[in-house]
């Protein structure tokens, strides 16, 4: 059995005499204070506390670490307060127990409540001290590697919190170590028969393959001792859990995941990492696409590496880690290789931006903390939105996309692609048509529909996730904008030269050039953009372009024509045609057109109340008209008062879909108990769609008046 002797002769590695005989001390104090009681094992309670310090003694962890594992237990399960533990071994160390301690002096009637309220606790110590959650991390690992004596409900419940919470919190610090044990300790109580199959297949894999491990191994060696490089190479493991969500997510079988060789090389510094990469780059062909640097751009929690995947003999691929030993350490014990390197009193950058890290996600912690509700929504917001792992999908032909978890259709459209994201109007997620807003899990496969003339929706920027994506939709959109006001721009100007008989066109282009170049310009596409998004009007523009003309200068102070008619409207101006959600102009309705700035022309129905005000600014009013051959859906308001009864809604939804119209929103008030308003809001064609529609609602029984909202 494990004793004080051996941890001490342990902990005199990387301690000094006094703070070893301090540890010792804590020991002594918890044997006392735990005398007589015993584990569901059978075992003196205080192999527990010795287990857990044994644990931090292989992270190096501090002299006061170690005494708060001897302690951890004592508030809760003995007579003796924290003020007690002050006096005895210091208030860090109080602190530190206080913080790991459970909840117990209140009684819940749910677990689930107290389990919320004790991480709460801990959140609360681990702003003030962030090794709280390193013991608790300890703690936990012996818990989980003694479940064997707890009743099946009762593993069952603690492998799920340890999964959901302390692993996910132990990737999070980058305590690679800890994660691994929890997650398969934690497997192996939520499945234990499909842990011991998994563990079986892979026993029997290994020992099939070691001939070949060794032969890779060993010729990786070789290739850096040929070429003079310091670097160890070592069989890298799967883990249980991880094999199973790869079969299960990914849809794959046992043998393509184990067909997949492992190795790490460890070296001396990171420019030796570099030149190992392209020793092994030069044994065996890398796969394209598979090579990641996580030295020049660290993960969150601080891990560096290079990662590479090789084409092995025969096609077997071969993925390898390159990292320096501190890389190493970090990759294994996260924050904690911060106490690690303290301890030999040199302070390591990469440990300490770790470190940084970690208080900063703590912060985010307690910020989060004071917004939940209450325990249970703020161990929710924990496991949903502090530990965002990325969520693999399928293109149709079998490739693998990684995406950041909340990622939706069109941030996938544009990962595969810009032109693909630009030009998507569908999708199909699983074979089933899925809006593109649609939020993606891991192992769904999706195939994405285009088509040529498509382009980017304002609307995208509201639900994607990637930096990608909302760059890419940005920048579509700017030059979308672009080219629709300079097209406007041109007709607009076109039609103020019409009234003095020219065009732009007819004008001399040194004329244009020079009058561009008095208002501050550099091409005649900024000119046409600037008067297309309402920043200048077109008849101003139209009258400095004439008198710089020796030609047109008669014309200066003649009145303007009329001959010239309204400008057309097809639907399919884009970005610098808008249809004013006021009075929801229809094809067929007398229209007129209003330039606002910065959004181009806005087309009211010419009995609006809005345009009140606007026939201040007559240069800025135009004819309309609609075109013959218009072909979109436009937005309709109607208020239908009728009898209140059941299937109300379910009928006229009925109703408006045969008539080939949609229904964008419909809401339902009551006037009184015997008579209900709807208001309905329609996509429809033109004004004759309308009246079919509206004819049909009649028809309906116990409908009163329809009315169409103006404004």
């Amino acid at each position: 059995m494990f004793t004080i002797d051996d941890l001490a002769d342990r902990l005199g590695g990387y301690l000094p005499p006094d703070e070893i005989q301090q540890v010792r001390r804590a020991f002594y104090y918890a044997e006392q204070a735990h005398d007589g009681q015993r584990r569901r094992s059978g075992e003196p309670y205080v192999t527990h506390p010795l287990a857990v310090a044994n644990i931090l003694a292989n992270m190096h962890m501090d002299h006061q670490s170690l005494m708060a594992a001897m302690l951890h237990d004592v508030i809760e399960d003995t007579g003796v307060s924290k003020d007690a533990l002050a006096a005895q071994f210091g208030e860090p160390v109080a602190e530190l127990v206080d913080g790991v301690s459970k909840l117990t002096q209140i009684t819940f009637e749910d677990k689930a409540v107290a389990q919320a309220e004790n991480f709460q606790k801990m959140v609360m110590a681990m702003s003030k001290d962030i090794r709280v959650i390193i013991v608790k991390l300890a703690d936990r690992l012996h818990n989980m590697r003694t479940l064997g004596a707890l009743r099946p409900e009762k593993k069952r419940r603690i492998a799920r919190e340890t999964l959901e919470i302390y692993a996910r919190i132990a990737s999070r610090l980058g305590i690679n170590t800890i994660r691994v044990e929890l997650e398969d300790l934690s497997f192996h109580a939520l499945h234990p028969m499909r842990a011991e199959r998994i563990q079986r297949a892979v026993s029997k894999a290994r020992g099939h393959r070691r001939s070949t491990i060794r032969q890779v191994q060993n010729s990786l060696q070789k290739s850096l001792d040929d070429d003079g490089l310091p670097g160890t190479v070592i069989g890298r493991q799967k883990h249980l859990l991880s094999i199973y969500r790869k079969m299960r997510d990914q849809r794959k079988a046992f043998a393509e995941i184990m067909d997949v060789f492992g190795f790490r090389i460890i070296t001396d510094d990171v420019d030796s990492c570099y030149r190992i990469l392209g020793a092994v780059h030069n044994l065996y062909k890398p796969v394209p696409g598979r090579f990641k640097d996580y030295i020049a751009i660290p993960k969150a929690n601080g891990y560096q590496s290079l990662h590479t995947t090789l084409f092995g003999t025969g096609g077997m691929p071969i993925e390898v880690q390159i990292r320096t030993r501190e890389m190493e350490a970090m990759a294994n014990n996260g924050i904690a290789a911060h106490w690690l390197y303290k301890a030999g009193q040199t302070a390591r950058p990469i440990a300490m931006g770790s470190h940084a890290r970690a208080r900063e996600w703590v912060r985010g912690l307690l910020e989060m903390q004071r917004h939940a509700g209450n325990p249970l929504e703020f161990i929710e917001h924990v496991k949903n939105d502090l530990f965002p792992d990325d969520i693999y999908v399928f293109t149709p032909k079998g490739d693998i996309m990684e995406l950041p978890q909340g990622a939706t259709v069109i941030d996938f459209a544009y990962s595969v692609h810009t032109d693909v994201g630009n030009s998507c109007i569908a999708c199909r997620i699983d074979r089933h048509l899925a809006p593109l807003s649609t939020r993606l899990e891991s192992g769904q496969t999706l195939e994405i529909i285009t088509a040529p003339g498509a382009r980017p929706n304002t609307t995208w920027l509201s639900f994607v996730v990637t930096a990608k994506a909302r760059s890419a939709i940005r920048h579509a959109l700017k030059n979308q904008q672009h080219t629709e006001s300079v097209q406007l721009g041109r007709r607009l100007l076109n039609k103020a030269l019409a009234d003095f008989e020219t065009s732009l066109e007819e004008l001399p282009a040194e004329q244009v050039a020079e009058v561009i170049e008095e208002m501050g310009l550099k091409h005649e596409d900024d000119l046409l953009e600037s008067i297309g998004l309402g920043t200048r009007l077109a008849y101003a523009v139209a009258r400095r372009l004439l008198e710089a003309s020796p030609a047109h200068r008669h014309l200066e102070h003649r009145a303007p024509a009329t001959s010239e008619g309204p400008i057309v409207i097809s639907g399919a101006e884009g970005m610098v045609i808008n249809f004013a959600r006021c009075c929801h102009p229809l094809p067929g309705d007398p229209v007129i057109g209003h330039l606002s700035v910065g959004k181009g022309i806005v087309v009211h129905r010419t009995d609006c109340r809005n345009l009140d005000e606007l026939r201040n600014e007559p240069e800025k009013l135009f004819a309309l008209e609609w075109s013959q051959t218009i072909q979109d859906d436009f937005p309709v308001a109607l208020r239908i008062e009728m009898e209140t009864r059941r299937g109300l809604v379910a009928e006229l939804a009925s109703l408006v879909t045969d008539a080939e119209a949609n229904i964008e929103r419909i809401g339902i008030e009551e006037r009184d108990a015997r008579l209900s308003i709807v208001n309905l809001t329609l996509a429809v064609r033109d004004r004759v769609h309308l009246a079919r529609i509206i004819k049909r609602i009649r028809n309906l029984p116990h409908v009163g008046r329809i009315t169409r909202i103006r404004n």
